[in-house]
């Protein structure tokens, strides 16, 4: 049997992600899917922990009519609705899970403890980390980057909408080129619209390969593997 090239990983999921085609609220079909491939993977013994955005429900950043941090933390609430969705699919399928706030609420969630969230790993829980960061002005990528840092993650799985990293966007330039690997400088120096710059960085800093691919029905599964199916930015480009 092919062993999986990753022992533990974060899979970090956008909240319009979750809103399928519509790109707001929940679309359960897709959360099935995401659910139904995290249990394969999980079936091969990876450890698997998750960052979710809130975008499907309210982006902070795009909040015109109020200041910047009062619009993040709303953002933060978002991706704790996103977080119970997909932990209440997952535990139907038998998957045991815990959600992790960075802002406390007991009463639905327990509160992020570093050596409490790898020891559910170890047991075998699937961690979705709530909050982002706990604080305004950082994204959930950086989220996702600084827990990856914390729970000595050996990659970031970025499921976008896109099947990788282009020099361009591939929707307004058919000429776009893709890239199988790349480096993380050259992503912050091209300006290229993987995760912001200060989860890049920070992903450089820790030597942590994010893998961008597609959030397409079995790419979860491959990425886990080894297979190409998108772009990897490490630290130096594959010759």
């Amino acid at each position: 049997m092919v062993k999986p090239k990753y022992k533990r990983v974060i899979l970090k999921l956008s909240g319009e992600a979750l809103g399928g085609e519509k790109g707001f609220g929940i679309d359960w079909q897709v959360v099935e899917t995401i659910c139904e491939e995290i249990e394969k993977v999980r079936e091969l013994g990876v450890e698997v922990a998750i960052v979710v955005g809130g975008g499907n429900f309210f982006r902070g950043r795009s909040a015109e009519h109020i200041d910047r941090a009062t619009a993040d933390y709303m953002g933060m609430l978002a991706t704790v609705i996103n977080s119970l969705a997909l932990q209440s699919v997952l535990e139907k399928r038998g998957i045991p899970t815990r959600v992790q706030s960075a802002i406390e609420m007991r009463q639905i969630a327990e509160p992020y403890i570093r050596r409490r969230a790898i020891r559910h790993l170890e047991k075998g829980r699937v961690v979705i980390f709530a909050c982002g960061t706990g604080n305004p002005f950082f994204s959930t990528d950086t989220a996702a980057a600084l827990r990856a840092a914390e729970i000595d993650a050996e990659a970031i799985l970025l499921a976008k909408k896109v099947d990788g990293v282009y020099d361009s966007d591939p929707k307004k330039n058919p000429n776009a080129k893709k890239y199988d690997f790349i480096t993380y400088l050259d992503v912050i120096n091209q300006r290229l619209e993987v995760m912001d710059s200060t989860a890049t960085s920070m992903c450089m800093d820790n030597e942590i390969p994010i893998l961008v691919f597609e959030l397409a029905k079995g790419n979860i599964l491959k990425a886990v593997m080894g297979e190409n199916i998108g772009t990897i930015v490490n630290v130096k480009e594959a010759k």
